[in-house]
């Protein structure tokens, strides 16, 4: 059976990566001011540098049903079988859109990550190496399933204002962070972004620290993989995050830049630690 691994533009996965777990995506379309842009064709600096000369922060369009449906046949055309991972359906509509396509058609199966970026990618993976081990799609939608509630997916930022405008964090919490100069670090949870602990500092301690509560608090990792993303970073950032992994047993650490969607809604200096938090299981 020759299963199609599949996921929207938010697994934040470079080209290589993507050829390498035989993941196919689709995109999200960002909004910049009259212009709009396929996620990939617009890099995070660019739209950062637009953001700083027009003061115009960019939006992101869901993929709605039609375009789902379509992605979904050409798929089949080579595939006897599609398990696409959606970005979390708390965040976006996509995922209801890409289960109401998947209706329509046989062999189609939508995964609900709650989560984004690298989340996503880890559970991709696990599904890849599911297939290549000869499970069948049902059984690989319903073992990628069961791990959705263990992805640990947080980050943490140098500012709000892009979390802020993009209506995902209080007046009240964008004002006190600005005012006491508060890094905060957001996590998903039950597929909602959420603020939890915070930090102070330049972000290179901030990085350090984050890494060490993280590592400490979810602390049940499955070392297989693990990613370091980030939108814009310090060298110093992404080695101390990259070595909190190391120092913790992950065999395999990809360090990835967050795409224009993702970015778009995080804003610069922000940098997450993601793995799949269920040591032992498989």
């Amino acid at each position: 059976m020759k299963i199609c691994i599949s996921a929207e533009s938010t697994i934040d996965l470079p080209k290589d990566l993507l050829n390498k777990y035989d993941i196919q995506t689709i995109p999200y379309t960002i909004i910049m001011g009259d212009k709009e842009y396929f996620d990939g064709e617009i890099m995070p600096e660019e739209i950062f540098k637009k953001v700083d000369a027009t003061k115009i922060l960019p939006k992101t369009s869901a993929i709605n049903e039609e375009q789902y449906g379509e992605y979904f046949e050409n798929l089949l055309k080579n595939y006897d079988a599609v398990i696409h991972f959606c970005l979390s359906s708390e965040i976006s509509s996509s995922c209801k859109n890409a289960c109401n396509a998947a209706e329509k058609l046989k062999n189609v199966y939508i995964v609900d990550t709650k989560s984004l970026s690298t989340g996503i990618a880890l559970l991709a993976i696990y599904a890849r190496k599911l297939a290549e081990q000869g499970l069948d799609a049902k059984e690989i939608y319903e073992k990628t399933s069961s791990r959705v509630p263990s992805v640990q997916a947080s980050f943490v930022l140098k500012k709000l204002e892009y979390l802020y405008k993009g209506g995902r964090c209080s007046a009240l919490s964008y004002f006190g962070a600005n005012l006491l100069q508060i890094r905060p670090q957001i996590i998903l949870k039950d597929g909602k972004m959420g603020p939890y602990k915070k930090y102070r500092g330049n972000m290179d301690k901030v990085v350090a620290n984050y890494c060490k509560d993280t590592l400490e608090e979810f602390n049940n990792p499955d070392l297989s993989v693990g990613f370091v993303t980030y939108t814009t970073a310090t060298e110093k950032m992404v080695e101390e995050a990259k070595q909190s992994l190391v120092d913790r047993g992950f065999k395999t650490i990809y360090c990835t830049k967050a795409g224009g969607t993702i970015s778009s809604h995080c804003g610069e200096n922000t940098l997450g630690i993601l793995y799949i938090n269920d040591g032992g299981k498989e």
